[in-house]
């Protein structure tokens, strides 16, 4: 899982405290970004719906930078939750390597496509799905009609779990 030499990328449940203390801080940004707390359509993510969560941890000093998780939509199907990097990390790999430890445990898990959203105060995470192969696809589930979502699938195979690793 490991994508990043500078990081160390670990699995931990949904209640574990930094995973927790990470996704506060995710919340209470979206939360200023979007100046509500009624930025999320459908039900939060939460451990029975949610396959694999992450957290990168920086190698040198330990301290948590990122984490993400995959909530299962279906049998074949797994959305991109939660992914958050601490703001002083931003622009240094940290987001991408969390993704691809995703994708690889997507593709582990069994799912053969796996899906994003990113609100219109998040123009910054538009473009990082984007660049990491994402396509543009008719918003889905709890995002059906909400205006401020962007929805993105991307299938992935043990090529492109790999290739996004390498990345």
């Amino acid at each position: 899982m490991q994508t990043n030499p500078r990081l160390n990328i670990r699995q931990v449940t949904w209640a574990n405290p930094v995973g927790a203390d990470l996704r506060a801080a995710q919340q209470a940004e979206l939360d200023t970004r979007f100046g509500n707390s009624e930025h999320e359509p459908g039900p939060a993510p939460s451990e029975a719906d949610t396959a694999v969560f992450v957290v990168a941890y920086e190698k040198c000093s330990g301290q948590p930078l990122g984490c993400g998780g995959l909530r299962i939509l279906d049998a074949e199907t797994a959305e991109i939750k939660r992914l958050y990097v601490v703001p002083y990390a931003r622009g240094s790999g940290v987001a991408s390597s969390i993704l691809a430890a995703l994708e690889a445990q997507a593709h582990s898990h069994g799912f053969s496509v796996i899906t994003a959203e990113a609100g219109s105060a998040q123009s910054d995470g538009r473009s990082f799905y984007e660049s990491a192969g994402f396509a543009a696809v008719p918003n889905f589930g709890p995002y059906v009609g909400v205006s401020h979502s962007q929805c993105y699938s991307k299938p992935i195979d043990s090529r492109s779990a790999s290739h996004t690793a390498m990345a």
